[in-house]
């Protein structure tokens, strides 16, 4: 195959790859994917331990223990390949919004058409795929697909695999005729591609408003659609606690909003399970020892500062942290965490520890420490987390921990094992000054990634109060909305220098509860998300252009025939007539 006489053409108005590949050559030839389109692998490895549903190729919402058995790579590759053939087959779209109304586009269906009768993964180890980093290897691959229809899928590991897969299926459009299948207009072909970042996520709050775990195995498969990798789950906040702990069963019987707004532990195992057959690392957050409030619903001797007036003791209603120096707080975050990480572990490598907003006044309140002092609270501060980071630890866990804990708290942290995450706006410079102390960093500035900004308080005005903040035009504190080509053109990495960029191990997206529930959720992430993950997947700086906006429309119009409910991208009109929406 590689004897083929590639040649470079540009791009088509819709040739539509998103994220944009690293390498790709193609030509103007037609192919068709044929229905009974065979997988054949050479597989390298077990990958780890995941349920297959021998009926779908994909794991069940609910999965029984006794289910949970080992499964090699060719397992898990193949289950993708049939997701694969899913969405082009049954689920492609007519790409008829990206031309001229009356100007055909579409090739037509003869006896003579050439298919792709099968589709060939390769998994070699030794292979160099164009990354010059181990994580960039793993998750590496090239697709080369004749002028015939041969198609050979090359990998290191089975992670590659599955991007490739996705990558696969955006090169297909559905014929207008449902009965004449699904073609890629653009063989010969060869892409190859491997990620910039190896962290590339989304951080989900399911804590201030109900998510259900249906709704988060759906962000997952749009999430891998786009080549994220991380989906970081803040799991609690002060409002409400809906994780279930079977060793603290009043956590969330009372903590939660209603019973019927808690995830149990099962649904948690396969929300990890959904993610892991689409290459996706689900790890949740604990956020200690702030915003801990709903703990108070179950443990009320553990938190101080409840149930008073919250503007003097927390940033959002209802205030509370746990107490500092009480002998009972060590045995219940134990208790928890090896509860929890016990189970999480299984499925990740990682768990966030939260270490944000800690309000210094309500320690006021906490008879065990009876001070705001910061000399007085940062011993103790530094006893919770190393604490929180040595359970950890003997889970063989990495800990994420927001950048307070450096910068306003300046503690000792370990450097090989702890990651800092940032979020307060370029103007305080967070990424520069944790990586200057030597740290690992993941970005995600509020001025640029914060997915809820932009629509309001969720706060309304006091009646008594004549001066109260919440007055017209009634912004939030992070507006104005971060649209997607805001969110594109952020270069986290801008100021960096080479010798540090070792140290920067990607970034998330983020999207606080506030104001987002099941039903609005989807039109919140997407189509954000995807401008964030072309970031992370592929070289930063970049500034949006028409091809970009033409790109990105395509992902959003796979991602609605997927079922997500993704925002739009750019008017019709323009889409039609490329070059008449410039400005």
């Amino acid at each position: 195959m590689r004897a083929l006489l590639w040649f470079f053409t540009l791009i088509s108005s819709s040739f539509a790859l998103w994220p944009q590949p690293k390498h790709f050559e193609h030509g103007s030839s037609t192919l068709w994917l044929s229905a009974n389109c065979q997988l054949v692998y050479s597989p390298r490895s077990i990958l780890r331990t995941v349920y297959v549903n021998p009926l779908s190729g994909s794991p069940p919402h609910h999965v029984p223990s006794s289910a949970i058995d080992q499964v090699s790579s060719e397992t898990l590759l193949q289950s993708a390949f049939e997701r694969m053939k899913h969405n082009i087959l049954d689920r492609g779209f007519v790409p008829r919004k990206f031309h001229p109304r009356g100007v055909g586009f579409e090739p037509m269906k003869n006896g003579a058409n050439r298919c792709i009768e099968r589709l060939v993964i390769h998994e070699n180890l030794h292979q160099n795929l164009g990354s010059t980093d181990l994580q960039g290897q793993s998750e590496a691959y090239t697709i080369e697909i004749s002028e015939g229809g041969e198609a050979l899928i090359t990998i290191a590991c089975p992670l590659g695999g599955l991007h490739a897969l996705e990558t696969f299926a955006q090169l297909f459009f559905a014929h207008s005729s449902p009965s004449a299948g699904s073609y890629t207009p653009y063989a010969p072909l060869l892409i190859k591609d491997s990620p910039v970042f190896e962290h590339r996520g989304l951080n989900l709050d399911i804590s201030r408003n109900w998510i259900s775990p249906d709704d988060v195995m759906r962000t997952i498969e749009a999430m891998a659609a786009n080549k994220l990798n991380r989906l970081h789950l803040h799991a609690s906040d002060a409002q409400s606690w809906p994780l279930e702990i079977p060793s603290l069963p009043d956590l969330a019987m009372k903590g939660a909003y209603s019973q019927a707004q808690i995830w149990r532990t099962e649904d948690l195992e396969a929300v990890q399970l959904h993610g892991t057959y689409y290459g996706i690392q689900v790890f949740t957050e604990i956020d200690l020892p702030g915003h801990t409030t709903s703990i108070g619903n179950a443990f009320p001797h553990l938190v101080t500062a409840k149930d008073v007036p919250w503007p003097e003791y927390a940033l959002e209603p209802p205030s509370g942290q746990l107490r500092l120096n009480s002998s009972e707080i060590p045995p219940f975050i134990q208790t928890l965490l090896d509860d929890l990480v016990s189970r999480t572990s299984r499925h990740s490598s990682l768990f966030h520890l939260g270490g944000d907003e800690l309000n210094m006044n309500a320690y006021r309140l906490d008879p065990t420490v009876n001070s705001s002092s910061y000399q007085v609270l940062k011993p103790l501060v530094q006893a919770f987390i190393d604490h929180v980071i040595s359970i950890a630890r003997s889970h063989s866990l990495t800990v994420i921990m927001w950048e307070e804990m450096v910068l306003d708290w300046n503690l000792t942290l370990p450097l090989q094992d702890v990651l800092i995450q940032t979020w307060r706006g370029s103007d305080d410079d967070a990424l520069g000054t944790i990586l200057n102390k030597g740290h690992k960093t993941i970005f995600g500035s509020n001025a640029h990634w914060y997915l809820d900004c932009g629509h309001g308080y969720f706060v309304d005005p006091e009646p008594s109060n004549p001066d109260s903040p919440v007055k017209p035009p009634y912004l939030d504190y992070c507006s104005p909305y971060k649209n997607w080509r805001h969110m594109y053109a952020y270069d986290p990495v801008a100021d960096v220098p080479q010798s540090q960029r070792h140290l920067v191990v990607g970034g998330e997206a983020h999207l606080w509860g506030e104001l987002t529930d099941s039903v609005s959720l989807d039109g919140m992430l997407w189509p954000r998300v995807a401008a964030a993950a072309e970031v992370m997947w592929g070289a930063p700086g970049k500034k949006p252009d028409e091809s970009t906006t033409r790109r990105l429309a395509d992902m959003r119009e796979r991602l609605v025939t997927r079922g997500i409910r993704a925002g739009v991208v750019q008017m019709e009109w323009c889409l039609r007539h490329q070059g008449g929406c410039r400005l």
